[in-house]
Parts: C-alpha cells; sequence; structure tokens
C-alpha cells in the first residue's frame, strides 16, 4: 500500500517563506501527475483548494491566489514533491494535503481520491 508523508508545516509570520514535501513509500511518483490542495479552518473536506498541480512532464499550474508566490517541483528520485511558498500572506493559513495520481482532464486536474497525504498545518500571522 502506497502513503504520502508530509512535513514542513509549522506556524510562520506574513512575508515568511516556508517549502512542503510529500515524499511516497513507493516509485509512483514518475508516473504521477501530483497536487497540493488546502483545506481552510473550518471548511470540510469538500471544500478543499486546489493550489498547485505539476504533470509527469513538469508542467505546473497554479491557483491564482498563490501564483507568483508558491511553487511546486517534483524530485522522482527521490519520490518527492515540493510545494515551495514564499510572501506568505494571513490567507494562506489552512491544512495542506498532498495528492498522487491524480488525472488531468480538459486542463483540470481531478485528484484520486484514495491517495491523500495526512496533511500539514500552516498557520500565517500578520
Amino acid at each position: 500500500q502506497v502513503h504520502l508523508v508530509q512535513s514542513g508545516g509549522g506556524y510562520m509570520r506574513a512575508g515568511e517563506s516556508l517549502t512542503l514535501s510529500c515524499a511516497a513509500s513507493t516509485t509512483i511518483f514518475s508516473t504521477s501527475p501530483m497536487g497540493w490542495y488546502r483545506q481552510a479552518p473550518g471548511n470540510g473536506r469538500d471544500q478543499r483548494e486546489l493550489v498547485a498541480t505539476i504533470s509527469t512532464t513538469g508542467a505546473t499550474n497554479y491557483a491564482d491566489s498563490v501564483k507568483g508566490r508558491f511553487t511546486i517541483s517534483r524530485a522522482d528520485a527521490k519520490n518527492t514533491v515540493y510545494l515551495q511558498m514564499d510572501s506568505l500572506k494571513p490567507d494562506d493559513t489552512a491544512d495542506y494535503f498532498c495528492n498522487a495520481g491524480g488525472q488531468f482532464s480538459g486542463g483540470r486536474y481531478y485528484p484520486n481520491m484514495g491517495l491523500w497525504g495526512r496533511g500539514t498545518q500552516v498557520t500565517v500571522s500578520s
């Protein structure tokens, strides 16, 4: 069974930077599109916001709210995907979840509902 292990959350101040990591327990990454989602405080799982995606070829897409501040990248040799978050804002406060093995269709990423990381909390104070 594949597991996604997340790390890197924490308490930050506005303007600071933070990198999240998501490592898979197997060599799934090289053939898997990946995505990062976030769930704001008080929101349910069905309200997770897609933050960034990366295809198997390295093509990336971002939510407008993070474009220019966040960078998603992947290191297939390490079975790891990263989310570099710069110029953090209080609105970035959320639990962040990685997702593996989703599909792109019509320019949209559809998550693999069976393969999520457990989430990592990011809190940004003003």
